[in-house]
């Protein structure tokens, strides 16, 4: 689906205009290499679950720096969130014990494409998508899910993506490295983090990231 709207808009005089929310630096790197010359993008860095504040404002820095550092046709415009760990918090509530990649996950996804889908129709915007598809530990159908629904609420197309497909995790990697990226090797929240602490450990790897 994606190639198929690729092919439409490159075709069109003027690039449309795509919100693209980014989870981090590392992430994007990829997204923004391939996306930029078929959209004019707007990034939008919202993420409450990150903790604690100076990670969420670390990340920040880093997609700053990349977008300043990274060659593009276009350089994307980007705008900031609200730091609203509250808000991760209570849609965490009565999720807290459960494992990384399940409901507290999608939730969290959810919560994080609505304010996207809201911020789009705001703008104007002719599609909306997040980066986290390109993780091989989000789940990419349940992201397209989630946004399709959001497209019918906000009246905003949903680019369906799974960035991790043609080696664009690879890519990303590699990206990273090139820029010298700070990667993190936690999603953000407390309950991955704690995951991350109990791979260190010597324990089954769970972690979402």
């Amino acid at each position: 689906m994606l190639d198929n709207i690729i092919e439409k808009v490159s075709q069109q005089q003027k690039k449309p205009v795509l919100l693209l929310h980014s989870c981090c630096a590392p992430c994007s790197s990829y997204v923004l290499e391939y996306l930029n010359r078929y959209f004019h993008i707007i990034l939008f860095y919202y993420n409450p679950n990150i903790s604690p504040k100076e990670e969420f404002e670390k990340r920040t820095g880093e997609l700053r720096r990349l977008i300043r550092e990274m060659p593009m046709q276009d350089k994307p415009e980007l705008i900031v969130g609200d730091y609203e760990p509250e808000v991760f918090d209570e849609i965490a509530k009565g999720l807290e014990d459960l494992p990384e990649g399940g409901e507290r996950c999608f939730k969290c996804y959810r919560m994080r494409l609505e304010k996207t889908a809201e911020l789009a129709r705001k703008l104007g915007a002719d599609y909306f998508t997040t980066t986290l598809s390109i993780s091989p530990y989000k789940n990419a159908g349940k992201l397209n899910e989630i946004a399709f629904e959001l497209s019918g609420i906000y009246g905003v197309e949903a680019l369906p993506a799974d960035f991790k497909k043609k080696e664009g995790y690879k890519r990303s990697i590699e990206l990273s490295a090139r820029y010298d990226l700070y990667r993190q090797d936690y999603c953000g929240c407390v309950y991955s983090k704690a995951q991350r602490d109990k791979i260190k450990n010597g324990q089954k790897n769970n972690s979402c990231e």
